[in-house]
């Protein structure tokens, strides 16, 4: 019989042996597509080379994005969706060596597209059957972690339920211990609470336990250095579960900064590999657009110039990141006329000012089209909260909450808030903080993945809408 703990003991073997059976996967992808696409079993040596450069690009890519460390808490969903983030950018990491080498033509494209299709589709078969094998031995008492919680308060049991929720994921939470546990039900969610033992090392070691996880409040801290010396003695695995989820987080997430474990409460998501697959996305996206539409903009300028007096295009100062202020561009669509010092007035319903070549581009939101250059500057995303008047900055930054939040990104052309209908006049604070409140969910949530769905929702619904005037 298999020992319990057999994964355990040999899990960085079995991340290598994980690492080498996916660079098996896609060199087997890509001789498969190979025989698809030219019904030959034996390969070229220039597409030999391809796949020697692919099979090196991708323990890099897969290294960025994290692929390899263990999925034990992890959502599989979310697991999947960053392999097909790796996928991705491993396929725009060979098409740029290709473009920069001069190599592309030849190569087929339905080959290499062909590739990274195989190679993601057998990628995640590999990993739900590696799934599978443990939800069969865990089912059996094998490769499972077995964890006791201190703490039977609100917090332990949120995050109680939480796991219990994910059991597929091989914790079995054995129960609450508490010192109160008196006082407390005697059980949650099926888990028994207990009152703490005066000797807990030797109790969690009769007990078989994994890890310990304190799921105490802040101000517990003296309880907490009891716990770790009490423990001091023993090798169990101890995490402790913080409680922050009263204060205002926004992409939160635990750092090491000169060797400090430090909890990032608001941060931005756009640092390393982040920004660097948001700054390809964008580039990429824009240039391909602009190259695309550029004839289409010239039909705009004409009819701006044709039906008013005035510039074609007007520039206008808005937050960027980091709340610096940047230029933006779009196509005029009001007839020129002068602002009060210091305020801007938005545009309402049959608003006189706007021409009537300008209803039709507001309305179509094809006045927004100049600011794809804004995105080949760097100043812009395709994707993000839309950039306000700086008035209108000042305006709600004391009445919507974290409304100045929205800047830890770039602005974008599109956002989340505006696919699901929170664009065009903002008459009321309710709908300035809900438009607020779907662009920090869209930070919170960011992946490209994320950004693709939107720019896909954008060509579905966001051109047409009956809030634009």
């Amino acid at each position: 019989m298999l020992p319990k703990g057999l994964l355990k003991e040999y899990s960085r073997v079995i991340t290598i042996l994980t690492r080498a059976m996916d660079m098996i996967i896609v060199l087997f992808a890509g001789w498969f597509a190979y025989v698809i696409r030219f019904h030959e079993v034996t390969m070229s040596t220039n597409y030999l080379w391809a796949m020697v450069v692919g099979l090196l690009a991708t323990t890099v890519v897969f290294s960025f994005f994290n692929i390899y460390i263990s999925i034990r808490g992890q959502s599989f969903l979310r697991h999947v969706m960053t392999l097909l983030h790796g996928v991705l950018i491993l396929g725009l990491v060979l098409a740029s060596v290709a473009f920069f080498t001069k190599a592309g033509d030849s190569y087929s494209r339905l080959w290499f597209l062909g590739w990274i299709i195989f190679s993601f589709i057998l990628l995640v078969f590999f990993r739900c059957s590696i799934l599978l094998i443990l939800r069969l031995m865990r089912a059996r008492g094998l490769n499972e972690r077995r964890v006791v919680i201190m703490g039977a308060g609100d917090l332990g049991v949120k995050f109680a339920q939480t796991v219990q929720v994910a059991l597929w994921t091989g914790f079995r939470i054995v129960s609450f211990m508490d010192d109160e546990a008196e006082q407390k039900p005697r059980s949650f969610a099926d888990i028994p609470v207990i009152q703490t033992p005066k000797n807990l090392g030797d109790y969690l070691d009769e007990a078989d336990i994994d890890e310990i996880w304190l799921a105490l409040p802040l101000h517990a801290e003296a309880r907490v250095k009891e716990i770790l010396f009490e423990l001091r003695h023993h090798t169990i695995n101890t995490r402790f579960v913080l409680n922050i989820f009263s204060l205002d987080l926004l992409n939160h997430s635990i750092s090491d900064v000169a060797g400090f474990p430090v909890l990032n409460v608001r941060y931005t998501p756009m640092m390393g590999i982040n920004r660097l697959v948001k700054a390809i996305e964008d580039r990429l996206l824009a240039f391909a657009i602009l190259m695309i539409i550029t004839p289409f903009l010239l039909f705009i300028a004409l009819g701006v110039k044709l039906t008013s007096k005035g510039p074609i295009v007007f520039k206008q100062e808005r937050l960027g990141w980091d709340g610096r202020i940047i230029n933006i561009y779009k196509f005029r669509t009001m007839v020129e006329h002068h602002e009060t010092i210091g305020a801007i007035t938005q545009a309402k319903c049959d608003d006189p000012r706007i021409t009537s070549f300008g209803k039709w581009l507001r309305r179509t939101s094809l006045d927004e089209l100049p600011q794809f250059f804004n995105v080949l500057q760097g100043r812009m995303s395709i994707v993000g909260p839309r950039p306000h008047a700086l008035p209108h900055n000042e305006m709600y930054k004391d009445t919507v909450r974290d409304y100045m939040q929205r800047h830890h990104v770039k602005p974008g052309i599109t956002g989340w808030a505006q696919v699901n209908g929170w664009r065009g006049e903002t008459d009321t604070l309710i709908k300035m903080q809900k438009r607020v409140e779907y662009d920090l969910y869209y930070i919170n949530n960011w992946s490209l993945w994320f950004d693709i769905k939107i720019i896909f929702l954008t060509f579905l619904k966001g051109f047409l809408n009956r809030n634009a005037y």
